[in-house]
């Protein structure tokens, strides 16, 4: 875990925002690139003068998600069941798991890819989930804008923040990191649901 960690610091502050790029697309598509290390990582170094602007940053940042989530969608959706039984062992992917992730994108409908933005590991397999399901395209970019900009902006914030005392807070970052995001994605939650009982209340005859 620690040489994974220390790779994708090297990752960006040898390669800046293109390696923040290339790094957040090939986590978009399964591969075992810890985002909440990252993009924290990028944040560091924009306050610490190695990246010229958070905003740039936050771009590239977006952009890496979303081009890797269009990747892993279009795999999902034209390669199917198929892909994942074949190479889904490449990048640490059981093919027994597919079915609990649709069902819980089953359960959850489109706004599942949202809540898959927030959750470690299944964050990268959820685009191609999506694709398998073929769920509607505008829906899928939605979600994933939504959930990956709030991700983002989080993890980025976290890292400026902390600066150049990254590097010893790199260990808890995974843990840390979640717990922030997880408050912010149940706040949504709890106001979308809020927002569909309101909904239903006023649906009612007579309400």
């Amino acid at each position: 875990m620690e040489s994974l960690q220390n790779s994708l610091v090297a990752l960006v502050d040898h390669y800046g925002y293109v390696g923040l790029f290339v790094g957040l697309l090939l986590g978009n598509v399964g591969f075992p690139v810890a985002a909440e290390v990252l993009v924290p990582v990028a944040g560091a170094l924009v306050a610490t003068g190695h990246l010229s602007s958070v905003w740039l940053a936050f771009a590239v940042a977006v952009g890496g998600e979303l081009a890797g989530g269009s990747l892993g969608y279009a795999i999902g959706r034209y390669g199917g069941r198929t892909v994942a039984q074949r190479y889904g062992k490449y990048v640490g992917f059981h093919y027994e798991r597919l079915d609990g992730l649709q069902a819980f994108f089953g359960r959850w409908g489109t706004f599942a890819v949202f809540l898959c933005r927030f959750i470690p590991m299944i964050r990268g397999l959820s685009p191609f989930v999506a694709g398998v399901a073929e769920m509607n395209l505008a829906a899928f970019y939605l979600w994933t804008l939504l959930g990956s900009g709030i991700f983002c902006a989080g993890l980025l914030a976290l890292g400026s923040a902390l600066g150049s005392r990254l590097a010893t807070t790199i260990p808890s970052l995974q843990r840390w990191g979640y717990v922030l995001l997880a408050v912010a994605v149940l706040v949504l939650v709890c106001a979308a649901l809020a927002a569909r009982v309101r909904a239903r209340r006023a649906a009612r005859p007579g309400a």
